[in-house]
């Protein structure tokens, strides 16, 4: 056994709802190191879907937009004889969901004015009915592989 105990991708899950995946969503979220901050979009915006979808639960709800936003094919660059091809190529479990926490963030820092934890709520919400600019930009991935499939040969 080594020096550390815990290894890196060893996350502990947040203390509201013990998800795993919420603490390392909190983390890609957080700037500048003020996870304290973080922390308060995200619950706000948990919150928040709790009022607009009482039935269900808010972290299942966050949990399958996750999921409903993660590829499963993307394309990656691959020289062959001088030439550029984008080569379709599956997707690994961890990279898929870091992908799919990227998107949302990006999706959501790119609205403009209303509060973070409203706009994150809305593309959460979306992301879970599967539609809005996260599970466009994963269709536009899985698009772009789809009408590069003859250059699957070239899988590396």
């Amino acid at each position: 056994m080594g020096r550390f105990t815990a290894s890196r991708d060893q996350l502990k899950p947040d203390a509201k709802y013990g998800s795993v995946l919420a603490s390392k969503f909190i983390n890609c979220m957080m700037w500048d190191g003020k996870k304290s901050v973080a922390q308060r979009v995200f619950y706000d915006c948990l919150d928040e879907i709790k009022n607009r979808l009482p039935d269900v639960q808010p972290i299942d709800v966050f949990t399958q937009a996750v999921e409903n936003v993660k590829p499963h094919v993307e394309v990656r660059s691959k020289r062959v004889g001088g030439a550029s091809y984008q080569v379709p190529m599956q997707v690994n479990r961890n990279r898929q969901q870091s992908l799919a926490i990227r998107w949302i963030l990006a999706a959501v820092r790119d609205k403009k004015g209303r509060p973070t934890f409203k706009k994150l709520a809305d593309e959460l919400v979306a992301a879970y009915n599967k539609e809005g600019a996260s599970i466009t930009k994963r269709e536009n991935t899985h698009r772009m592989a789809e009408a590069n499939k003859a250059f699957a040969h070239f899988a590396f």
